[in-house]
């Protein structure tokens, strides 16, 4: 039950489970969630077929520009933190002397010697787990009791080969790892079903600086057509709080209305958002706009395979994943009649090019009136709301 003035409550929905409904009427742009991860890990790959990427403070990931002055971690010169305090905070947490040296260990391990970035960077989110079972018992007990089954992971055969890794480099946990496949397995499982990615900074290829496990976030479902949508500021302002994500009200929500964001870019099109939501999340979506979407004939949609993709809440993709203008407004602008959701696509997508971000206003001003201003969750841009007054969709 939600306390007195709690935006939001937990309730089991029927072939859903646990989610997140409106527990009152919520304003366009209000607030509805800010929240800390339990477990901040690198998404960068130790051995990378790709070109070279931007160097980020090992604790709070933002960006390190080559002119500013930095602090190696005493145990390993390959972890640079944006500041003292940063370093400092990040050896009381989340990298102790021994995490540093596994990580270390891991580009010394010959076996971890791999071209696959993905089996990299699970690695990488074991032994933050790990260090999150030693550090905070009961922050590991949230872990574990977020969505995800063992039998939701990878393979067997992937899953003996990073449990056998992370017990190489990080002897001092063999005992709390002992044989405990299984375990590894129920984590791989909440990694995969619940973290969020916090992305590089926009204006070039779309991929992902970190991932984080945010369990309250956790619970919000997935609609292709949400109501409320994620921001984070990663590299804005200064001191701790910059990798809490913050979950906005998109237009206005009425009361015991559920909650939903969107998994991943909103213009995707139906044959691409069903295999991604099947293939990662192991379900196939049935809300209102799929409903529509599913009798458009196959020249409508995608022909093919989807090629594989990076993992990443707001990576975009190729032009024949996503749908067109027309697809999306209908012939003119504001109106369709084989698309009746065309208005959101109006009013709450960005219209930059190569963004795909969504559009919630500004949060409502201290006397309660919502904002004229909309800005982008992908790319930061602000623009003035050229329809005043909200409505619910």
């Amino acid at each position: 039950m939600a306390i007195a003035g709690d935006p939001i409550r937990m309730e089991a929905i029927e072939g859903k489970g646990r989610a997140l409904v409106s527990a009152r009427p919520l304003r366009a742009g209000e607030v509805v969630l800010r929240e800390s991860p339990i477990l901040l890990y690198s998404a960068l790959p130790f051995i990378s077929a790709k070109k070279p990427r931007a160097s980020y403070c090992y604790h709070c990931f933002r960006v390190i520009n080559s002119q500013q002055v930095t602090t190696a971690c005493g145990a390993s010169s390959s972890h640079f933190f944006c500041s003292p305090n940063c370093l400092s905070a990040a050896q009381a947490s989340s990298h102790p002397p021994w995490v540093c040296q596994a990580l270390d260990g891991l580009q010394g391990c010959p076996s971890f010697h791999i071209q696959n970035e993905e089996l990299q960077i699970q690695v990488k989110f074991l032994i933050a787990a790990y260090s999150l079972a030693i550090r905070s018992p009961s922050e590991f007990q949230i872990l574990l009791s977020l969505q995800g089954e063992a039998c939701d992971c990878s393979s067997r055969q992937e899953v003996e080969f990073l449990h056998s890794v992370v017990v190489s480099v990080c002897p001092n946990v063999a005992g709390l790892v002992g044989s405990g496949l299984e375990l590894t397995a129920s984590l791989l499982a909440k990694d995969k079903l619940n973290a969020f990615g916090l992305m590089e900074p926009f204006g070039g290829e779309r991929s992902v600086r970190a991932y984080g496990l945010y369990p309250k976030a956790s619970f919000f479902n997935h609609d292709c057509l949400p109501n409320v949508c994620r921001f984070d500021y990663v590299d804005g302002g200064c001191g701790a709080g910059n990798t809490d994500i913050l979950i906005r009200v998109i237009h206005d929500v009425p009361q015991g209305r559920e909650l939903c964001v969107s998994y991943f870019p909103v213009n995707e099109r139906y044959a691409v958002r069903q295999k991604r939501l099947l293939e990662d999340y192991g379900f196939s979506c049935e809300c209102d706009r799929c409903k529509v979407e599913a009798g458009w004939s196959e020249d409508e949609d995608v022909d093919g395979e989807m090629e594989e993709e990076e993992v990443g809440d707001e990576e975009m993709e190729d032009d024949d994943d996503l749908l067109d203008d027309e697809q999306m407004y209908g012939d003119e602008k504001g109106g369709s009649n084989d698309f009746p959701h065309a208005y959101f696509f109006v009013r709450y997508m960005c219209d930059k090019e190569i963004c795909g971000g969504t559009l919630a206003p500004l949060p409502p001003s201290g006397d309660g009136h919502s904002s004229n201003v909309m800005e982008c969750n992908v790319c930061g841009n602000l623009k003035p709301d050229d329809q005043p007054g909200s409505s619910s969709v």
